[in-house]
């Protein structure tokens, strides 16, 4: 990818109805160890989130998944719940533990059982099965062993690929590898604010390449066992990294995150090489001699599409003062998730914020798009998470209204759809996330879901949101601008 400040004109206004492509896939996403609970039944074991999320002071409130919305046993209300909303796919993840509890050896098949029985409800249906193979629930006898970063992990996770390519493979037709490797390597292994809490550069940046080897070794793992019609990809949360200024420090500044953010994975998954400003930059850390020779070839699978999670812009600059890592958006810690970048600042960008703090801006999404067009014009694209956290509430009524969500939706799908009338090859769009669950190191705080959940009882409640999305996947069509209260 190309140095991240390259600037987009706006779109324009949109004054009436936008309406999407024949065939374009309308989701919706979540996550295993964010939603299932069940922790310890069937033969599951912990996950690094189980273990980071019952250390104190890791998690707010001191929140676990241990039920979280209870979807394991609730499933088939959820199936029907997505049924209701009319989507025409649901992105989920398999949970590692649950399938393969150490991560080696033979699967259990009281796991593989729950998700056959999910997505046979899900195709009797319609809805097509989108299946994640890993959203950071890394058995936590693999992190005992070294975790990622250590290269036998990679093996590990093709065995896994392979397990679970034979159990679905007659039932999934679209895999994902990973979602957001970037989180998994920097935030768990930089600054420690994800599991397993690990706060050593030189790991995370081990970690990193290794989870892109997993990634090329689990294609293969797929492809060997799947079906031709089988469609394999994996997932990036794309920083799009803007400069605060015009200034050569500032544009260094976001070229040097872009690589750390972006360019250490599009590199060598979609170039087959490590861009050579990352090594540059990082040569004071590692001389990344932990890529051997045949690595880059092994990650370079050809991919049917590439998942783009976006929800906020990046807004850097070089340090004026002491080093700076705040206010990125991706949790406070002491520790950088930015090796090799202490000089740059991070800042929040002017405007209206989400109950994350992240600054609403579809304009980002756009840009990227089309960023990611010229950088790899014969890549299609998916958006495969998309959504915001509010301080939603039950109201008298006994309904959720939540108009900000719904504008958040309006504005960042617009964007998406002004692209593809730009040209970008985007072939879907999955909203984050089908249920409030359990969010990581903020625990059952933020509420991303378009169903609220009453965390005490386990009942859904479809918000304003719901219903509006549903009205879009129904007809395609986005409605002209305005309030919307669903």
């Amino acid at each position: 990818m190309t140095t991240a400040t390259r600037r987009v004109a706006p779109a324009p206004e949109n004054t009436t109805g936008l309406r999407f492509p024949q065939g374009f896939t309308w989701g919706t996403a979540t996550a295993a160890y964010q939603i299932e609970g069940a922790a310890a039944e069937d033969g599951r074991t912990p996950s690094i989130w189980d273990t980071y999320s019952r250390t104190p002071g890791k998690v707010r409130n001191g929140d676990t998944g241990d039920v979280a919305t209870d979807h394991y046993h609730r499933w088939r209300e959820d199936v029907a719940i997505m049924a209701d909303l009319g989507v025409s796919a649901y992105r989920f993840s398999l949970s590692w533990p649950r399938v393969q509890p150490t991560g080696r050896g033979p699967a259990v098949e009281k796991g593989l059982d729950f998700y056959r029985a999910l997505t046979d409800a899900l195709l009797e249906k319609g809805i097509e099965p989108v299946v994640t193979l890993y959203h950071w629930d890394l058995p936590q006898e693999l992190e005992d062993a070294g975790g990622w970063p250590e290269r036998v992990t990679t093996d590990r996770f093709a065995d896994y690929a392979t397990l679970a390519a034979r159990a679905l493979g007659d039932r999934v037709k679209t895999w994902t590898t990973l979602n957001e490797p970037w989180c998994s390597a920097f935030l768990g292994y930089g600054s420690g604010v994800h599991a397993p809490g690990r706060t050593d550069p030189v790991a995370a940046l081990r970690a990193a390449h290794h989870l892109n080897l997993a990634h090329g070794k689990a294609v293969q793992a797929l492809r060997a066992e799947l079906p031709s019609r089988a469609r394999a990809s994996i997932t990036l949360n794309i920083h799009h990294v803007r400069a605060l200024t015009e200034a050569a420090e500032d544009v260094d500044a976001a070229r040097r995150i872009d690589a750390l953010a972006n360019r250490v994975f599009t590199g060598p998954l979609l170039e087959g090489r490590y861009p050579q400003d990352l090594l540059d930059d990082t040569a004071g850390l590692t001389d990344w001699s932990f890529v051997r020779d045949g690595d880059t070839a092994t990650i370079h699978q050809p991919l049917d599409f590439l998942g783009v999670n976006y929800y906020t812009p990046t807004l850097v600059s070089a340090a004026t003062d002491e080093a700076s890592h705040g206010s990125d958006g991706h949790g406070n810690s002491e520790h950088s998730p930015w090796p090799g970048a202490d000089k740059v600042a991070f800042h929040r960008p002017e405007g209206s914020t989400t109950a994350m703090g992240w600054a609403v801006d579809p304009s980002g999404l756009y840009d990227l798009l089309i960023r990611l067009k010229a950088d790899f014009p014969a890549m299609p694209l998916m958006i495969t998470e998309n959504g915001a956290a509010f301080d939603d509430y039950v109201n008298p009524a006994g309904e959720v209204a939540d108009p900000e969500r719904i504008a958040y939706l309006r504005g960042h799908l617009e964007a998406v759809q002004r692209a593809i009338v730009a040209g970008v090859d985007v072939r879907g769009y999955f909203l984050w996330s089908l249920l409030d669950n359990f969010e990581w190191g903020y625990g059952y705080s933020k509420r991303f879901g378009a169903v609220y959940v009453d965390y005490p009882t386990g009942k859904r409640i479809p918000k304003a949101s719901a219903r509006w999305y549903a009205d879009v996947a129904r007809t395609g069509t986005l409605p002209a601008g305005g309030a919307d209260n669903g």
